[in-house]
This record gives structure tokens, sequence and C-alpha cells, in this order.
């Protein structure tokens, strides 16, 4: 069976980890169609789970540690 999947948007403030209710960095996609969000920490803690059950996982906790280009030199 092939599954397409399209192109996920990127996590907003608005997106919540179903865990904790944190901002979410980490949205998986599921191989039974629904979709699950996850902070950076539930993300870690249940990644080795959430890979047999993935069909998708979409990371960005990069975010986390990049330093905008509006941060003033101050900030960097």
């Amino acid at each position: 069976m092939t599954t397409v999947l399209t192109p996920a948007s990127p996590l907003t403030a608005a997106d919540r980890c179903d865990r904790c209710g944190a901002q979410a960095y980490l949205r998986v996609v599921l191989l039974s169609g629904g979709e699950l969000l996850f902070c950076a920490h539930h993300g870690r803690k249940f990644e080795p789970e959430l890979k047999k059950i993935a069909a998708e996982i979409q990371d960005e906790t990069e975010r986390l540690t990049t330093v905008p280009d509006t941060a003033s030199d101050e900030e960097r």
C-alpha cells in the first residue's frame, strides 16, 4: 500500500501538546490516519514508540535553539 502525504503546515503557537498542553514542536501523523502533537519533552520521551506507529513525524524542535534574524546583538 502506498500512502501519499500532503506537505504539513508549520506548527504555530496555537498548536498544543496532546500530553501536557505546552507548545507543540512535533506533529506525528499516524498510520491509522490521525495525528498527535507533542512538545519537545514528550516527543523525545515517546519517540521510540511513536516511530512504530507513525507514517510521518514532523519535527520542528530546532526552532527552540534557532536565533531569529531580528534578534539584537545582546540577545545572540
